[in-house]
């Protein structure tokens, strides 16, 4: 045993000697230090990224942006919401006076009867709409009532009847609407199909009438598909009487799901994780609050990055990697935290300090040889 402490001895003191603290770049990490970082750029940029401080020049462009117009205001346009359509099932309603086609208006001699020349009403429904838009009525045949409004299919019948009964008049009402209906799926409280009423149901409107949303609005992403085109935004992004509270159209269809916007964590912080972001909009410095900042024991708070995909620029299709550096041991740089606006599934890394090698080294040596050094103390 006294051998194999001193082979352990000789061990530490070559360790202690200099050439694997030499190699320290070679223990376990988190991630690279910010010296790593600045070869990369240099030597091994496969992606061609750039690196940006965060400073008062840079700032103002990572602030929040301005609210986009809209990609559901494109799809808003006018429409009829009164017309009939297939699937409809009509009442329809005939008055007559004088001498009538479908009501009889005389009794005979031999029950002393009269002519009576009151109006009278005859329903000739309920009448359902066909596939192509068509309703069948009798002494009038086929009607193409598909797109016209009741009042238009009311005077297609009168005109129909001329000739045939004296001074007819006809009602037509919608008695079921297959038409003129949206469908409300996805997280909401009572998806199904709803009718569309005539004051212009908007967007908000017809996801109160399906019970809302089962979730933050900030994670709800609102969909709508209108002739084959769709278009979605963050329905906090929706106000009730902005451009995107659009007004909904016969066969719309919105769909409510879940999708909240995160940003990633990892390097010198307590733990590696994901975070969503809680809110309409989040600054780099809530979202470093968030996960509780920089390690004090192991991170280099000089060197904070935000990874990050821009815009290649005006004119020019695809993306750029950027990483934006920001030196949290400046005072200036926590006003210059709050000005920066954190994106969807934007990464976070904290640096860990060079500083840490040579103590986790020593941890690691401390690891291995303490079992050896408990067995000697327990020999003696």
């Amino acid at each position: 045993m006294a051998e194999l402490f001193r082979s352990s001895r000789a061990v530490l003191a070559a360790l202690a000697a200099g050439p694997l603290l030499a190699s320290c770049s070679t223990l376990p990490s988190a991630g690279p230090t910010a010296a790593q970082i600045n070869q990369a750029l240099v030597a091994h940029n496969q992606t061609g990224f750039t690196i940006v401080d965060i400073d008062a020049q840079s700032a103002p462009a990572l602030a929040f942006a301005p609210p986009a117009p809209g990609a559901l205001a494109r799809l808003a346009r006018e429409g009829r919401i009164d017309t009939i359509g297939p699937g409809d099932v009509l009442d329809v309603n005939l008055f007559e006076v004088g001498v009538t086609l479908f009501t009889a208006q005389t009794t005979g001699p031999a029950q002393g009867g009269t002519f009576n020349p009151s109006a009278r009403g005859t329903p000739l429904g309920p009448v359902r709409v066909d596939a192509a838009g068509n309703i069948q009525l009798p002494y009038i045949g086929r009607l193409a009532v598909g797109g016209k409004t009741p009042g238009e299919v009311e005077g297609m019948i009168e005109r129909g009847l001329r000739g045939l009964s004296q001074r007819p008049q006809a009602l037509v009402s919608i008695r079921t609407n297959a038409f003129n209906v949206f469908y409300v799926s996805g997280d909401v409280r009572t998806p199904g199909r709803y009718e569309l009423g005539l004051p212009r149901e908007r967007l908000l409107d017809a996801l109160a009438r399906a019970g809302g949303t089962v979730n933050q609005p900030d994670d709800m992403v609102v969909r709508i598909t209108r002739d084959g085109v769709s278009a979605e935004t963050r329905l906090s992004a929706v106000d009730a009487s902005g451009p995107q509270n659009i007004a909904l159209l016969p066969g719309d269809r919105v769909e409510l799901f879940n999708r909240p916007r995160t940003f990633l964590v990892f390097g010198a912080s307590e733990k590696v994780s994901q975070v969503a972001f809680g809110a309409n909009q989040l600054s780099l410095a809530e979202a470093l609050a968030r996960v509780g900042g920089p390690s004090e024991r192991i991170a280099d708070a000089s060197a904070v990055y935000l990874f990050r995909y821009t815009p290649a620029g005006t004119g020019t299709e695809g993306t750029t990697p950027v990483i934006y550096r920001l030196n949290m041991i400046r005072p200036d740089s926590y006003f210059l935290s709050q000005r920066v606006g954190m994106h969807d599934k934007d990464v976070i890394y904290i640096a860990t300090a060079r500083a840490n090698a040579p103590a986790k080294l020593a941890q690691i040596l401390g690891q291995l040889f303490s079992p050896i050094l408990a067995v000697r103390a327990v020999t003696n």
